[in-house]
């Protein structure tokens, strides 16, 4: 039987019982896509080989909790095992997307729907987080995942409720965020968005796995991820990242152009400190194959100043550019990120990420979230990296970008649980693309 004859197996006067009758099921027939009253919990199943569809549907009478709205094709339920190809997945995972209508957001999503992120055989849910403003958008999105026929998406969600979206999820990658508008000072910002960043880790306190994994991509990130996690006490504080990728990958980039050779000749590259810039691209421990940097780049006056100042700068020259901020380069850094954290780490390399400094081995201030060295296993886990070299040039530098830090934290104490916010920001060093 055809989907488009689906509505034809449905007693309409039940319809009610329903959270979604059915959506766009051809070019030619469209039945409407708005939520119904959910009395009871219901599904219509159907197998992912058979081309019958059977439409018994089964009514609970039990309060059914409260989820996301399912979309369109995503909420026709299927048996996994029914084909050959699915018998060898694994266990469906939870992605909860917040700020999923951005332009970030419409990269990430298709990378991550294709199996480009987890792998040919993950199958995956998208949660999606938007607001009121941004539902109807938000629709849009689902229907061109709905017109791309993934076959490892099995789900999706949509809503503009956290502790509704954030159900049980495995990964959750907190994208949205306020820009900074003309004339705000960087301590509104921080309010502003630490605000948000608060709800939204109470939110996964409340209902994601015990071991979702965060990376907050929002800005000022590492400061939001420290808010996030003291929101979340019940969530272990190292499943916290601040995503400082794209910024490794723009120093990666320098490096190899300077040295002639391309990027997947340049290892060993660590963004220390704030994504802001007092950011430090590390390249005293890079490697240029496999030999350090200064014994292949040896003019140091490059490094010191206009390596380090390209690397923080960089997005505000594309924005000059391009117009716009780095919505597709950022969106390959969350995926390189991601992968760095669910493949191991190649043998005597590392990765950058913004992480929770308690225990750290560097010296660095306990309390903040600092993008440090780190390798992993390839198990969602990591361990900071023990042999780096850091020379008094490196401590300075690393100094400023501590101090910054400390500073953000103050500013937003009344967010962290402790106490009152004094802010004495050192200076403006917010990135172009925060504006």
């Amino acid at each position: 039987m055809a989907l488009a004859d689906l509505h034809t197996k449905i007693d309409l006067q039940n319809s009610s019982q329903l959270s979604y009758v059915s959506t766009r099921l051809s070019y030619n027939h469209r039945i409407s896509l708005r939520p119904l009253p959910q009395p009871h919990n219901s599904r219509i199943c159907c197998s992912v080989t058979s081309k019958e569809v059977q439409a018994p549907v089964t009514v609970n009478t039990e309060e059914p909790k409260k989820k996301p709205d399912c979309y369109g094709i995503f909420c026709l339920t299927y048996d996994l095992m029914a084909g050959e190809e699915t018998k060898s997945w694994k266990k469906l995972i939870n992605i909860a997307i917040s700020g999923a209508a951005g332009m970030i957001s419409n990269h990430l999503l298709f990378k991550l729907a294709s199996g480009e992120v987890f792998g040919p055989d993950q199958p995956i849910a998208l949660k999606l987080l938007g607001s009121e403003r941004s539902f109807e958008a938000l629709e849009g999105v689902a229907m061109e995942l709905e017109d791309s026929l993934f076959p490892l998406l099995r789900e999706v969600s949509i809503g503009i409720d956290a502790y509704e979206v954030f159900q049980d999820a495995d990964w959750a990658l907190l994208i949205g965020a306020k820009p900074r508008g003309p004339g705000m000072e960087r301590a509104d910002l921080l309010d502003i968005n630490g605000q948000i960043f608060a709800e939204q880790g109470k939110a996964l306190n409340a209902v994601a796995s015990r071991n979702v994994k965060v990376i907050v991509v929002g800005n000022p990130c590492n400061t939001n991820a420290l808010i996030c996690l003291k929101n979340a006490p019940d969530i272990p504080a190292k499943n916290f990242h601040a995503l400082t990728r794209l910024d490794e990958n723009r120093a990666k980039c320098q490096l190899a152009l300077k040295a002639g050779v391309f990027y997947d000749k340049v290892s060993n590259v660590t963004i220390w400190g704030n994504h802001s810039t007092t950011q430090v691209p590390d390249f005293l421990n890079a490697k240029i194959n496999g030999i350090p940097v200064k014994e292949v780049i040896k003019d140091t006056k490059w490094l010191e100043e206009e390596f380090t100042e390209m690397v923080q700068k960089r997005g505000g020259v594309l924005i000059k550019k391009w117009g716009r901020s780095s919505a597709a380069s950022t969106a390959v850094s969350v995926v390189d990120a991601i992968r760095s954290l669910v493949t191991p780490t190649p043998e005597g390399d590392w990765i950058s990420s913004g992480v929770y400094t308690a225990g750290n081995p560097y010296g660095i201030a306990e309390d903040i979230v600092f993008s440090m060295p780190c390798r992993s296993k390839g198990d969602g886990d990591y361990e900071l990296v023990k042999d780096v070299i850091i020379d008094d040039y490196l401590r300075s530098r690393i100094k400023m970008t501590e101090a910054e830090l400390l500073a953000e934290k103050r500013c937003v104490a009344h967010l962290t649980g402790e106490g009152i916010a004094v802010c004495d920001l050192p200076g403006d060093t917010m990135l172009p693309g925060e504006m």
